[in-house]
């Protein structure tokens, strides 16, 4: 197996700009051979499978802690509006009992002052009884509506896991991730691929297979960056870079819908 070297003295592109390109979709099909074809697609569908089956569980769970939340903010609402009654009620009582003392005592005064402090206090609880429970709903509410950025989350977290298992599995999945790459440089006139020291080998391997992408007269090299992480590459050209890498796919896509979520509100 032979490494491409790139040497110190080999003249850099003029145009020093990066210009980095996100792509989008890293499990569309490839027709580069029936066998290749059909493994890559079982292991897509498989990931689609496992996703649901975790995004299905996520979903279950998120939404017994809403049920479970429900209940207590039910329980929380029945306690406070017992409290009120009973509130009512003491006050009922106690205006009964300043009414039979001022009529006895002939202390007219006392019992209007009586009845005011009586009223105040009762107003007072009511509407800290009504503050607290506008409040209750209002946190019940806002937890509802975080659950489908943090089910998001979750799912985002799920895929991202499930990629790099899927990686470690078959190696031949980041050959085809970095095809889907080399198609945006087609038109470029010279090509520099760069991967991590563990794909290396497996990328050197078919690149006289990846070099039939491009028109014979278009260079195309591969280098080893030991800076980069294991499912890192990139691809430089004489307009700039193009990053190949599961993590900043993800991170798109995760910037992507948030976006989305955003816009809904």
């Amino acid at each position: 197996m032979s490494k491409i070297i790139r040497s110190t003295n080999a003249q850099q592109p003029k145009d020093s700009s990066i210009v980095e390109i996100k792509l989008q979709s890293f499990f569309e099909p490839i027709h580069y051979g029936e066998t290749e074809d059909e493994r890559i697609e079982e292991l897509s569908q498989q990931k689609t499978i496992d996703i649901e089956a975790e995004r299905q569980q996520m979903l279950e769970q998120a939404n017994d802690e809403i049920e479970l939340q429900k209940a207590q903010f039910e329980q929380y609402r029945k306690e406070q509006l017992a409290e009120i009654e009973a509130l009512k009620q003491s006050w009922e009582e106690e205006k009964i009992i300043l009414q039979q003392e001022a009529y006895e005592g002939g202390f007219a005064q006392g019992y209007e002052d009586g009845v005011q402090k009586a009223n105040a206090t009762m107003q007072q609880s009511l509407q800290t009884a009504n503050r607290t429970m506008a409040n209750a709903q209002k946190n019940a509410a806002s937890y509802i509506d975080s659950q489908e950025a943090v089910l998001l989350e979750l799912a985002l977290t799920a895929a991202e896991r499930i990629m790099h298992t899927t990686l470690d599995r078959d190696d031949e999945i980041f050959v085809s991730i970095v095809r889907r790459g080399l198609k945006e440089a087609r038109e470029m006139k010279e090509i520099k691929l760069y991967v991590s020291p563990k794909y290396h080998p497996i990328v050197t391997e078919q690149q006289k297979e990846l070099a039939e992408m491009f028109p014979v007269n278009v260079p195309f090299m591969v280098f080893v960056n030991e800076d980069l992480l294991d499912s890192e590459s990139y691809i430089e050209t004489n307009h700039g870079r193009i990053v190949v890498s599961i993590d900043e796919q993800l991170q798109e896509l995760r910037r992507q819908l948030y976006e989305l979520i955003e816009s809904k509100e």
